[in-house]
């Protein structure tokens, strides 16, 4: 997706080539109490699910279109079910569950709302949070699926079939600027962190037949993730902390939250793990790497400068072919 004037286009390219097969653009300008200098979005991951694409711009308006570009149905998630108006625009990607897709929304009795993917008709709307940026995710915890959401000061683990309530635990911040997607993995630890004081916390979460809990094992706000990712492998997170200063790719154990290192290498950085130890890496800058990370260190295999402009899209990677792109420029590169 990207921003052409007063609209919003969504694309599809030609992997090999990055030919346009087609567009689909719409009308999207910036509501009231909207600040997009920082970036004019639209921020949301596209989701591909059962052969349709659900995409979701900056204020808010939801597509569901086929694989050749046509509309299929719409759905406006601020006007039609009163939604959080924020500050940078909407930014929380789709999830598909079974048939449905689940989209955060905010706001009293409609926080979170799943829509029918064949014609977007709601299927169920529940909980009171305000919204936030950060994209929701799907858990396994003991033998039963949670849809876990960091709304705005809260992370919430509710029932993707019907969005009742299971758990819930705070998560104070300044503002509403929650944007990194929670990090869920080995012994039933959840991650989760914010910018502008909030800090990070991991919670464990716990089941006993349909009840569940959510512990809390450390938090602190030494490590602020700003809205870049972080990865899990094994004990240890890796990724970029700091939100107005310095942001240094960090190491932190994952049970006691205590940092092993912090390294000036980058600056703020999203990355991938490709397997094993090893990282690929793209910075603001548009500084691309390949580095291994362990508990003892980082060490740069290789880097190099591949963009020009700012950088805050994660890489995908599929086969041997590494997409980036940044405000202006997507590019395809080919890590044989």
């Amino acid at each position: 997706m990207y921003r052409r004037g007063g609209e919003e286009v969504v694309i599809a390219l030609q992997a090999k080539t990055g030919k346009t097969l087609w567009e689909f653009a719409y009308d999207a300008p910036f509501l009231e109490g909207m600040n997009m200098d920082v970036g004019p979005g639209p921020h949301a991951t596209p989701l591909l699910s059962g052969g349709r694409l659900y995409t979701i711009g900056v204020t808010g308006k939801l597509h569901c279109l086929n694989r050749a570009g046509k509309l299929i149905w719409k759905r406006n998630l601020i006007k039609e079910f009163g939604g959080t108006v924020m500050a940078r625009g909407y930014s929380s990607s789709p999830i598909a569950y079974r048939d449905s897709v689940i989209v955060t929304v905010g706001g009293p009795g409609h926080a979170v709302v799943a829509l029918a993917q064949r014609d977007g008709k709601v299927r169920w709307k529940r909980q009171d949070y305000s919204n936030s940026h950060a994209a929701p995710i799907l858990i396994p915890v003991d033998g039963q699926t949670h849809l876990v959401c960091l709304m705005n000061k809260v992370v919430a683990g509710l029932n993707p079939g019907n969005g009742d309530l299971l758990w819930s635990h705070p998560h104070d911040t300044i503002g509403d600027h929650t944007a990194v997607t929670p990090v869920w993995g080995e012994g039933n630890l959840l991650f989760v962190s914010s910018a502008y004081d909030g800090g990070s916390r991991v919670i464990r979460i716990r089941g006993s037949g349909d009840t569940f809990s959510a512990e809390e094992v450390w938090a602190h706000k030494r490590k602020r993730i700003h809205h870049s990712n972080v990865v899990r492998i094994g004990d240890y997170l890796y990724g970029s902390n700091g939100d107005f200063g310095p942001s240094f790719f960090a190491c932190v154990n994952i049970h006691t939250g205590e940092f092993l290192w912090r390294e000036r290498t980058f600056a703020r950085a999203n990355s991938l793990h490709i397997g094993w130890d090893r990282v690929i890496v793209l910075d603001e800058d548009g500084v691309l790497a390949l580095a291994r990370v362990s508990p003892k260190g980082l060490e740069v295999i290789s880097k190099a400068q591949v963009m020009e402009n700012k950088a805050w899209t994660p890489p995908t990677l599929a086969g041997t072919r590494l997409f980036l792109r940044d405000r202006k420029t997507i590019r395809a590169l080919d890590l044989r």
